[in-house]
Parts: C-alpha cells; structure tokens; sequence
C-alpha cells in the first residue's frame, strides 16, 4: 500500500496533499502546506526556494508516517497479533522515515544492515527480550565490523543501539508491545570523540603552504577563522554575507545541521579571504566540492606545511573553538558562535584545553 505525496494548484500557491488507499477507499488527506510556485516570468529568490525546500521536507515526513501507519496495519503490528510482526521491517520502514537527513537515514540503515546480520533471519517482536538484547550488544562489540573491517568504534556502537531502544520505544508508542524490553537493558557508555586541531602556529604554517587546490585553501581557512561547518561554508551566499556599521562584516544565515537561523560575526581577515564580491545568489566559493580525493589533497596541503596530524575539513570549525577557548574567549560566547543549542556540546572543546594544559604543565621537570 503506497502513500504519494501530490500537489494541487490552489490560487497563488501549490498545496500539498497525501492520496492513498485504507479500508478499500481512495482517501485524500491535505496538509495545510504550500509551496511557492515558479513564476511566469523571472526565477523563486533565494528565500522562497529554502522555504520550498523546508515545506516539502515536512510534508515528506508527514507522508513517511502516514505510509509506516498502512504498513503497520498491511503487517499485523496493530491487530490481535501484532507481536507476529516483523520487527526488522518496522526497523526498516522507521530509517526510510528519516530519508529527509541523510546523515541520519544512512546511520539508521547501517544500523538496520548490522541488525540484519546479527539476527540471520527475520524477528518477530515476540523474540525480543532482554537476552536478544544483551546478545546484539554483544554482536556490536566483539563481532561487527566496518567496511574496512575494523572493529566498530565506543561511539558507533553507542548510537547503534540507541537506535534500536529508539526503535522499541516507538513501538511501545504504536501499541505494537506492551512492555520495552530495551528498559531492561544497559546501553554503552559513550566516549569521548577524538577533536583534531591546528595550533595558532600551525594554522599560520598552513596559510603560507602551496595547496593544489586553491578554493579548498581559502575554504579551509575561512572555516577556521569563523567555525562554520562544511555544509554551511558549500552553500554559503554572497546574499548571507553583509556588513553594518555597527556590527562590522557578518554572515546571517540557516545552519544546514539544525536548521537554526544564525547571524555570525566575522573578521575582517575572513572577509578578505573571499575576495570580490559576487552576484546575490551566486554561491561564494563556487565549484567547491569534498570527497576522499579532496581530503588526501588536503592532507598534503597540510604534509607541506610541516604538520603530521591528520587533518579533515571538520578539522578547521575544532580549530576555530579550541583557539577562541584558549585566546580567552568565555565558553558561552563560544558555544553561541558556533550554534551549538546546548552548552554541554562546548564543553568537550574545553576538556581539551585542559588536557593540553595538562601536559605543558608537566613538560618541566626537574632533576633534584
């Protein structure tokens, strides 16, 4: 049974609508969402294109959930025998859910492919108990491997297995069991993730090193001196770059992770870094692009430069935080600038302060 997702002109707007089918009768179930249609003449402006974007990944979502509830009904998960439903389908059917974030859709399906693996066979939700439980964290941690096979990390097990609690806790919510078997269960422990940075002196060695490919440079080096995210420096606009007397230069701009609208202060020197202005919506680094290749390009540009560490784009936004913290800066201005919406997030860049702390301190020693 598919749910599709339709659109319907209606006046000076697109509204958005679900049709399907339930109980053998066609149903149409509007969503009260609309979108900015192409006008006759001229282009959408900026704005009203991420608004399109925005209203479409809802209305998605709202479609992801109507189809995950006609599943429910197609597989038994809400009748008489719902235990006899597959749990490894409604784990399946809950990652599509998320298709609107990648970065989310692929965690949740890595996690459905381990689950896969580890059960050999499909599971009903009947089978799910504490010992199931205790025996896939058990697979996470002594058997699963990466595609490189590699063990799988503290924290990819970590957020693994809260998916499948998250799972279970959403079919507790369906009516689909009556009682968590996950609450019985202890989950990993998460660790601390590795924060690779530049120092002060190797971010300068890196500004004067050759890099063979210049746009990477400047968008590396942007990032440091302003904390922005890759995925916010690749889509940034000459229209989100502004100036004001009183503020100085500044980015107004959504964040593409949280969605949260920022309006970021920047140097003068970042400013400078991207050179003559372009047209409102033209994209200020154009042609910029990520990928394996890039990064060992990268890694070279930082070989040149005398630094060893290995280095990613991220890399740069770890840098920006960790020399803020340790020029002086307080870790509530921080933490606003790099859009972090809790302050326990921050709070790892200053844990790594410390720690350097730690060791210069204990760099001096005396033979008495």
């Amino acid at each position: 049974m598919k749910v599709t997702l339709r659109k319907r002109k209606k006046g000076d707007k697109i509204s958005l609508y679900l049709d399907y089918y339930r109980n053998g009768q066609r149903k149409y179930e509007y969503l009260k969402l609309y979108l900015h249609p192409e006008p006759e003449k001229g282009k959408l402006t900026t704005k009203q294109k991420e608004e399109n974007k925005q209203t479409l990944a809802l209305a998605e979502s709202i479609r992801s959930k109507r189809h995950l509830e006609v599943q429910n009904g197609i597989y038994g998960f809400q009748d008489q025998s719902r235990l006899k439903g597959s749990f490894l389908r409604y784990v399946e059917l809950l990652a599509e859910k998320r298709k609107s974030s990648k970065g989310n859709y692929d965690n949740w399906d890595s996690m459905h492919k381990h689950l896969k693996k580890f059960a050999k066979r499909d599971v009903t939700f009947a089978e799910i108990d504490k010992r199931w439980l205790e025996d896939f964290k058990d697979y996470l941690k002594n058997e699963a491997k990466t595609s490189a096979e590699k063990n799988l990390s503290q924290n990819t097990c970590y957020s693994y297995f809260n998916k499948v609690r998250a799972a279970l806790k959403q079919a507790l919510k369906d009516g689909i069991i009556s009682k968590n078997p996950a609450e019985q269960v202890s989950t990993f422990k998460q660790g601390e993730p590795e924060r690779e940075f530049l120092t002060l002196e190797e971010l300068q060695a890196a500004a004067k090193a050759e890099c063979d490919i210049p746009i990477l440079k400047r968008a590396f080096l942007f990032s440091a001196l302003t904390g922005l995210r890759w995925s916010d420096v690749q889509k940034l606009l000459w229209s989100e770059i502004q100036h004001s007397d009183e503020m100085g230069w500044y980015i107004r701009f959504r964040q593409q992770k949280t969605k949260g609208v920022e309006t970021l202060p920047i140097s003068d020197q970042a400013r400078d870094l991207l050179g003559d202005e372009g047209l409102a919506e033209e994209r200020v680094f154009k042609g910029l692009k990520y990928s394996s290749w890039h990064n060992m390009r990268l890694q070279q540009w930082m070989m040149r430069a005398g630094i060893s560490k290995t280095i990613t784009f991220h890399c740069a936004r770890h840098t920006y935080a960790t020399l803020q913290l340790t020029l002086g800066t307080d870790i509530y201005t921080v933490s606003k600038l790099l859009g972090h919406r809790e302050l326990k997030t921050t709070q790892i860049y200053a844990k790594i302060i410390d720690e350097k702390k730690k060791e210069a301190a204990n760099k001096i020693h005396l033979d008495l």
